[in-house]
């Protein structure tokens, strides 16, 4: 697989990879009622485009890692549709699931739980492409030429097991296990929130290589915005399962558009001890996802709530190019109501 056009590609460049519809899961709560559900994705609708990386970001709790699972049909979603270039996922003349996790892999935050702690490195790397049929010695030929493209060593690592390995050995392990089986399209949910920070930036530059070299589109998720403005190229911002704004990268962290966003900008540490932080950005816990607030959900903690914020949801805006930046809130929509709607 090179840089050169995908023969996989049935679509064009022009096509989005993934297009993801209303995607909805909810969970049965525990120790509650049970009729009462936990809303950890509700009605999420993005595009991925072919060749770019969409970073994800949220409060702990708001159903990035639960989104990341629903687009790898690791848990079932309660209602919506996946479109994989073109073609809706599990439908009866779409592409298959199988299919589907042969051009999507994912990679995960904890490196050690990831890998088998029985097996030799190489023989992790390895499962996947003979799983996919390759026969055995294809696949260890494989997996020995995908640890050297992550830096590793084949004849050095290759016979080591999980625990003689580093941190940022194992997670590069994981980057050359889901590489192996040659994917379109990578997740990567808090793959370096583990990583002591120089540990981190060979990660993340490797990662932006291997992108290049492989023509790779990425999902990547992650509590550090300094990570997230540096790896992506269009970033996603969720908050208790929802979508609340969407744009790109500069865009969000130079200009935001939801007031969420903002505060989520604010709460970043700052080196510059003119410009300490004396108030909190945003106050409050966040609603309980079992019952989350009428209208807009971030509504209770945000500093321009008016009626119309409770009485009715914000639409988050029609986007059909990589360069639009839209956002769910009231104040961008001059039929809304709002006092401080845009005119």
């Amino acid at each position: 697989m090179s840089a050169t056009a995908d023969q996989r590609d049935i679509g064009g460049p022009a096509q989005p990879l993934l297009i993801a519809r209303n995607l909805a899961k909810h969970f049965a709560a525990r120790g509650a009622s049970k009729s009462a559900r936990v809303r950890a994705v509700d009605d999420v609708s993005f595009t991925l485009f072919k060749g770019e990386t969409l970073g994800i970001v949220g409060e702990s709790g708001c159903g990035k890692s639960t989104l990341a699972r629903l687009l790898l049909h690791l848990i079932q979603r309660d209602s919506g549709e996946l479109i994989f270039d073109g073609e809706p996922v599990g439908a009866p003349r779409g592409i298959t699931v199988a299919a589907l996790r042969r051009n999507v892999q994912m990679v995960f935050q904890d490196s050690y739980s990831s890998l088998n702690p029985r097996m030799p490195v190489q023989d992790s790397v390895a499962f996947g492409p003979f799983v996919h049929g390759r026969r055995k010695s294809e696949a260890r030929r494989a997996a020995r030429d995908m640890l050297v493209k992550v830096g590793l060593n084949p004849d050095l690592f290759g016979p080591r097991y999980p625990h003689e390995l580093s941190g940022g050995q194992k997670q590069r392990v994981n980057i050359a296990r889901a590489l192996a089986i040659e994917p379109r399209m990578v997740i990567l949910d808090e793959a370096v929130s583990a990583l002591d920070k120089s540990v981190e930036a060979q990660v993340l530059n490797l990662l932006r290589a291997l992108k290049q070299q492989f023509n790779l589109t990425y999902l990547f998720i992650s509590h550090d915005l300094n990570v997230v403005r540096y790896i992506s190229d269009r970033v996603l911002v969720m908050y208790l399962g929802r979508v609340v704004e969407l744009g790109p990268s500069e865009a969000i962290f130079i200009q935001p558009l939801h007031p969420y966003t903002r505060a989520l900008l604010g709460s970043q540490p700052s080196m510059d001890p003119a410009h300490r932080i004396e108030q909190p950005p945003v106050t409050g816990d966040p609603p309980s996802p079992i019952d989350p607030p009428s209208g807009c959900r971030f509504h209770p903690r945000c500093p321009f709530a008016e009626p119309v914020c409770a009485q009715r949801s914000p639409e988050l805006g029609a986007w059909r190019e990589r360069d639009s930046h839209v956002a769910a809130c009231h104040m961008l929509d001059p039929a809304s109501g709002h006092s401080k709607a845009m005119q």
